[in-house]
């Protein structure tokens, strides 16, 4: 039961990471200090997925599911938990290309956003 519960823990965390990957640059408008986390997470994300490693938490959690009875799953998290939700066929090298790209264009858009809207500016 423990190993069962560590796995869905580990898939909310990876979802979180995700989450904040794409968009916890929005999180900076309301703490700037959340840029020093997130900038490195964003790096970390689009590189997991133009390279097209597997994060070490697919692992963690497939040996989880496995101590618990379960079977693991070959791939990473995006291609068990999210493409199918969102892409009927296989993740391919050139899904994962756009991925990424799609990481880096949207956290460029939320740092431009705030960068105009002047929230790094300091007061005089």
């Amino acid at each position: 039961m423990i190993y069962w519960l560590l796995a869905n823990a580990l898939v909310l965390l990876h979802l979180a990471f995700i989450l904040f990957v794409v968009g916890g640059g929005l999180l900076a408008a309301w703490k700037k200090g959340v840029v020093w986390l997130h900038l490195p997470a964003a790096v970390w994300g689009a590189l997991i997925e133009f390279m097209g490693w597997i994060c070490p938490l697919t692992p963690l959690e497939n040996h989880f599911r496995r101590q618990s009875g379960a079977a693991g799953y070959e791939g990473g998290f995006i291609e068990h938990y999210l493409l199918p939700l969102i892409y009927p066929e296989m993740l391919t090298a050139a899904t994962q290309h756009v991925l990424g790209s799609l990481v880096l264009a949207i956290n460029f858009l939320i740092y431009f956003w705030l960068w105009r809207r002047g929230t790094w500016k300091t007061k005089s």
